[in-house]
């Protein structure tokens, strides 16, 4: 019998030796309302809960800080707090929020503000300093880990986006993630810090490292491109660096990395120019939108070493009136942007379980006066539908109203909704049955109008699970909690690697002390039991 126990956990270390991309789940021995929302990726590409229940993030985007204002647009008329009540309770449950590397270094130094953040001081008491005449408005820092705050308490999570290097409202139309002014070695103390400073926090559950990476061949040196080379601008290997300095301060934040715009075709290389002009108008390139061709990914996927279960790839996608592209030819349906684009563009990912989709950027008019043939509706609806069907991730661009290529989710000064608008994107937030809003967080329902994760998969609140209990002992490699150490706790790790689904004791899984449960820890379990 002792033989054949042996047999078998060798054959079981054999096995965890292979499982090069093991998720690393954090070792929790007491969540709380600021450690039970982490999210991870299963083996199915799925994001999924501590549970292993799979989640969608539909949300949207609210820029402001990344354009010199110093807080979202709109808080220069409307409240604040008000409107990040109005997006909850409409069901939007993640906020995508753009920032500069500039503006994150300005808050790490705790360097002043260049300008007085845009806040209206009567629509906003809670943003000025009490006590001082005249109604000073608080420093910029601070008026944002008011909103963190307000987010908390109406359960959205926050997606931090480093949408430039510098803080202008033209910041996004620079092609890469430096300029003359900030570099990449700035760009990852910029992450670093951020990804530290809110690693108790899990309101804050992603970052999207750096938006829309771009360049055509025509500017060769200032072209994002993805290969397997060390250069300056392969966006490739400068998000693997990124992703370690944010995953080095929180192993658990989910990591956004978009595309770039062009890949070049078959028998092409990076240093052809972007047009044969002699064969006019041949590229050389498969085009796509800014941060949206993941062409490369195919043959140099993102390695994120022991926490490829943080790995999220996140295209942007628009429609004609933001530019008329190829695909949208007269009479273009669903199926053949799919052929003519989408597919090996980003789709294929899904098809491949490669890695989840959160479709970072999507948007446009609806009305008669921008789209008065209706293809940017038509598009939009192709795509939502496509995106509710794969249970792809998204957030809408966007809640402002100032987006002048797209407008937003509101009008009149921020002050009010597009009914239309959003009638048109509500189908794809996450919702259950009878219509409540699901949050994806255990304990803090989304707005008014929603329900807690807990709720919806039926699980008992973390607040009354055994890890909130009185203290008990701990039993190194009592994965099952049976209170015995044995060959079952062996499987059941493994089984946890490979489907992220089976529960475990986190701290008693976690052998080697050192917060996390990961594959070394499985190795450390097998070794103590054919020694045992």
């Amino acid at each position: 019998m002792k033989k054949t126990i042996k047999k078998a956990l060798v054959s079981v270390l054999t096995a965890s030796s292979i499982l090069l991309s093991a998720a690393v789940f954090p070792a929790a021995a007491a969540p709380d309302e600021y450690h039970d929302d982490w999210l991870h990726v299963n083996e199915n590409a799925e994001i999924v809960d501590m549970n292993g229940n799979p989640v969608w993030l539909t949300g949207c985007n609210w820029f402001g800080y990344n354009v010199g204002s110093q807080v979202f647009d709109g808080v220069w008329s409307q409240n604040m707090h008000e409107m990040l009540n109005q997006i909850a309770d409409h069901g939007f449950n993640l906020l995508r929020v753009p920032m500069s590397t500039e503006l994150l270094l300005q808050w790490k130094n705790g360097d002043p503000d260049p300008a007085v953040p845009k806040v209206n001081e009567y629509s906003n008491p809670e943003l000025t300093v009490e006590g001082i005449e005249g109604g000073t408005v608080k420093y910029s820092f601070d008026i944002w880990n008011m909103a963190v705050k307000w987010c908390r308490e109406n359960g959205i999570k926050i997606m931090m986006d480093v949408h430039s290097a510098e803080t202008a409202s033209a910041g996004h139309q620079v092609n890469l993630w430096y300029t003359d002014k900030f570099s990449t070695e700035d760009w990852f103390e910029a992450l670093e810090w951020f990804a530290d400073y809110y690693k108790d926090d899990d309101t804050i559950i992603a970052i999207d490292l750096k938006n829309e990476p771009h360049g055509t061949g025509d500017t060769p040196n200032n072209m994002a491109k993805w290969d397997d080379s060390t250069d300056l601008n392969n966006w490739k290997y400068a998000a693997e660096q990124a992703a370690a300095h944010v995953l080095k301060a929180n192993p658990n934040l989910l990591i956004m990395v978009e595309g770039v715009e062009v890949y070049p075709k078959e028998e092409y290389d990076w240093t052809y120019p972007n047009i044969d002009y002699s064969r006019y108008p041949f590229s050389y390139y498969y085009g796509a939108w800014w941060g949206g061709n993941f062409r490369g990914a195919k043959e140099y996927p993102i390695d994120l070493g022991e926490y490829q279960s943080q790995l999220v790839y996140s295209p942007h996608d628009y429609g004609p009136l933001v530019y008329d592209q190829t695909w949208f030819h007269e009479g273009f349906t669903q199926q053949s942007i799919m052929d003519e684009y989408w597919h090996d563009t980003w789709f294929f990912l899904v098809e491949d379980k490669t890695a989840p989709l959160l479709m970072g950027e999507w948007g446009g008019f609806i009305d008669e006066e921008h789209d008065p043939t209706g293809d940017n509706t038509k598009w939009l609806t192709y795509l939502r539908d496509l995106m509710i069907e794969n249970r792809i991730h998204h957030t809408f661009w966007c809640f402002n109203e100032n987006s002048g290529d797209t407008g937003g989710l509101v009008y009149d000064n921020f002050g009010k909704w597009d009914e239309d608008k959003y009638a048109l994107v509500k189908p794809a937030l996450w919702q259950n049955d009878s219509g409540k809003f699901i949050s994806l967080d255990h304990t803090i329902p989304l707005g008014k109008n929603g329900i807690t994760l807990s709720e919806h998969y039926g699980d008992t609140p973390p607040a009354s699970t055994e890890a909130t209990k009185s203290p008990e002992k701990i039993i190194k490699g009592d994965v099952n909690s049976d209170k015995k150490v044995n060959v079952f706790d062996s499987v059941t790790l493994k089984k946890f690697f490979i489907s992220g689904k089976i529960k475990i004791n986190y701290t008693n899984s976690d052998m080697n002390g050192d917060g996390s449960v990961k594959l070394s820890d499985l190795i450390d379990l097998n070794k103590f039991l054919i020694k045992k």
